[in-house]
C-alpha cells in the first residue's frame, strides 16, 4: 500500500466517521493524526490474495477468522491501522462490527514507498497491541518473508524463510510453503552490486 501523508489533527470520532464514509480511500489513524492509504502494485495485488486465501484456506473450520486489505483493525483507544492480511481467533469478530478488536497476527506486503513505515512506526504500533503475537513481512522484491514473534517478557524475535522453505506461523499452528504467497508472481533477476 502506497501511502499518502495527510496531517490533520481529529478525534477517534471524527475519524471513525470520516472512514466510514470514505468509500474510495480508506485513512489510518494514530494518536489524532490520519494517514490516507493509496492502491499498490499488481504483485502487491496478488500477494495480498495470495496470503489471504492460504490463510483462509488452513483456518477453515477453525474459531479463527481471516481479513483483507478491507478490514480495519483497533490496536488501541487511539490507533487504528489497515493490514494487508490480518487473523483474529476472538468470538467479538463474529457478527456486524466492523473493526477487528483482536488480532493474533497481522501481514503487511512491502511496497518500496511504505517499507520504512512498515518496518518502523507501523511496527512499534503493533507491538503495542497485547493480542497480537505475530507481525509477517513480505517482500514484493525478492521471495521473502519475515515473521517478528512475540516472546517472554515482550521479546520480538526474527525468523526470516526463503522461497524453498515453510514459513512456520506459531501463534496459529500453521506451516506452508513460501511459494503459496508468491504464485503468479515473476521476479526479475537482482542485478549485481555495483563495488
Amino acid at each position: 500500500m502506497t501511502a499518502l501523508p495527510h496531517h490533520m489533527a481529529m478525534t477517534v470520532e471524527e475519524y471513525l466517521q470520516l472512514d466510514r464514509n470514505s468509500h474510495e480511500t480508506r485513512y489510518e489513524y494514530s494518536d489524532g493524526h490520519i494517514r490516507m492509504l493509496a492502491g499498490g502494485s499488481l504483485d502487491h495485488a496478488t500477494i495480498g490474495l495470495n496470503v489471504a486465501s492460504t490463510l483462509r484456506a488452513a483456518l477453515r473450520d477453525s474459531p479463527c477468522r481471516v481479513f483483507n486489505s478491507d478490514a480495519r483493525v483497533q490496536l488501541s483507544e487511539t490507533r487504528y491501522v489497515y493490514p494487508d492480511a490480518t487473523v483474529s481467533c476472538g468470538e467479538q469478530e463474529h457478527g456486524q462490527n466492523d473493526t477487528v478488536l483482536s488480532p493474533r497476527l497481522v501481514i503487511e506486503v512491502l511496497s518500496p514507498s511504505t517499507e520504512g513505515y512498515d518496518r518502523g512506526k507501523k511496527f512499534w504500533l503493533y507491538r503495542q497491541c497485547p493480542t497480537l503475537q505475530e507481525y509477517v513481512l513480505i517482500n514484493t522484491l525478492r521471495p521473502e518473508v519475515e515473521v517478528y514473534r512475540r516472546g517472554k517478557n515482550n521479546l520480538w524475535t526474527l525468523y526470516t524463510f526463503e522461497l524453498h522453505e515453510d514459513v512456520e506461523l506459531l501463534s496459529l499452528n500453521l506451516h506452508f510453503p513460501v511459494t503459496a504467497f508468491y504464485e503468479d508472481v515473476v521476479f526479475r533477476p537482482e542485478e549485481p552490486e555495483i563495488p
